[in-house]
């Protein structure tokens, strides 16, 4: 590979995509473009630098020098931004090219050779620095976030669109909010007999905003006999940070997350996940720490234990849902889950076991919704565009429950739907797994309160 003579800055940071096998893993590409179908934004401009094979071009000629530092700033850093990083081209490859890590590192080289304005700056140091690894500053968030939708402010600012574009994406995604949050540290015992006992991740975002997911994950686990505890000590999960090119933060939060975890010992032999990009950030711990002699054995041992919540559930559905749920529902896959975690047919499968629920499916499952992390705030209307081309494959269905397995996909669909004008509710499988429950639960009440009387 030709070396680089120039010393300005921007130069220098080429070097990020000398590092490790880079090179043997864009050699893995054989250009015969079956990712281009699979891929979102090629679909969205139908340029070849807006594929995954063309974003692969742009990489090598980065790590060969053959791009100044000007065009890295431009082209380079314009093309892989507007990568969702859907990781779709993975599934559709036949060579196994992993493109995940390479638009990783990609984004580490576009992150260090851009100058962020100081809106953007702030977002995200409040973001990703101080609210994400925060659960009680996140808490203390969601409940300003509460009365902000309470007083009727929300009503105002949405009505008369005050707001900057990233923060009125920012402001779309809010849902609505409920104060009650996973119980942290405390053991939450089994109902229906005892099966065993596993550890919770509650994440972040899902946690502080979609709580009645988490509270739904624990009342089936709890349903299904197993005891939950999720650990005090946990953080974020680091995706975000991966997202926006900031390894070393993401390696942080994954060392804090492991030893949270790890700590409580070898009882707890499972660590359910409900969020498909969370869990796919749980379970790839070892490539992000696989160069610290410390961490590297110890993220194994950590992300050997991590099972999606449908992916665990499809295999210990103990008790069969036993409550009607009149509807007709879509699933709408989370990227991550699918193509990362591969994880495609246990959603599916558990709710068919839910009575009354009628499941269709949509024409393209497994395209992006266009949240992709922080994507849907960082390029507004390139997300916009593939949440149109989402929500018109949803309508087409006449669904009017949307299901969905992921936090980012959850707050998307949410505001899709506004957008679109449909009437569908979002729910996540758990939810609707919980309903059903408590549907049985609250017919055999009124069973037993008729035979009372």
């Amino acid at each position: 590979m030709s070396m680089i003579s120039q010393e300005s800055k921007a130069t220098q940071e080429l070097d990020v995509l000398r590092l490790g096998d880079f090179n043997s893993k864009l050699s893995q590409c054989i250009h015969c473009g079956l990712c281009l179908q699979a891929c979102p934004t090629y679909a969205i401009f139908g340029t070849e630098m807006d594929s995954p094979r063309g974003r692969i071009a742009l990489m090598r000629a980065v790590a060969a020098g053959k791009l100044a530092p000007e065009d890295i700033r431009d082209s380079f850093t314009r093309h892989i931004r507007l990568c969702l990083e859907c990781r779709a081209c993975e599934t559709a490859c036949p060579s196994g090219v992993q493109y995940g890590s390479l638009v990783e590192m990609a984004r580490i080289v576009v992150e260090d050779n851009r100058r962020p304005g100081v809106g953007e700056r702030l977002m995200r140091w409040g973001g990703t620095k101080v609210l994400m690894p925060n659960l009680r500053l996140l808490k203390f968030a969601a409940l300003l976030m509460r009365l902000y939708q309470l007083t009727g402010l929300q009503w105002v600012v949405r009505g008369l669109r005050l707001l900057p574009k990233a923060l009125r994406a920012m402001e779309n995604i809010l849902p609505p909010i409920r104060l009650r949050f996973t119980p942290l540290a405390k053991p939450l015992p089994a109902m229906n007999g005892a099966q065993g006992r596993v550890l919770f991740f509650t994440g972040c975002i899902q946690e502080a905003m979609l709580s009645s997911v988490n509270e739904a994950t624990i009342r089936v686990l709890q349903c299904n006999g197993y005891a939950v505890l999720a650990p005090r000590e946990q953080t974020c999960c680091g995706a975000a940070h991966l997202h926006l090119g900031d390894v070393e933060g993401a390696k942080e939060l994954a060392r804090r997350n492991i030893e949270a975890f790890l700590s409580l010992g070898d009882e707890y032999e499972v660590v359910i996940c409900n969020a498909g990009g969370c869990g796919a950030a749980l379970k790839e711990y070892p490539r992000l720490l696989a160069d610290d002699p410390y961490y590297a054995s110890r993220a194994q041992e950590f992300s050997s234990k991590v099972r999606d919540v449908s992916e665990f559930m499809a295999g210990h559905l103990l008790q069969t849902p036993g409550g009607r749920v009149e509807a007709r529902a879509v699933y709408s896959d989370s990227c991550h889950l699918r193509h990362v975690q591969k994880v495609v047919k246990q959603p599916r499968e558990l709710l068919k076991e839910v009575p009354g629920l009628q499941l269709v499916e949509l024409s393209l499952p497994d395209r992006c919704c266009g949240s992709a992390g922080v994507y849907n705030i960082a390029e507004v209307d390139t997300a916009a565009r593939v949440l149109d081309d989402k929500m018109a494959d949803i309508a087409a269905t006449g669904a009017d429950l949307i299901v969905t397995s992921n936090t980012g996909c959850h707050l998307q669909l949410l505001a899709g739907v506004r957008r679109a004008g449909l009437s569908a509710k979002v729910m996540h499988v758990v939810e609707v797994l919980d309903m059903a429950y408590r549907a049985e639960e609250t017919k055999r009440e009124v069973e037993n309160g008729s035979k009372g009387s």
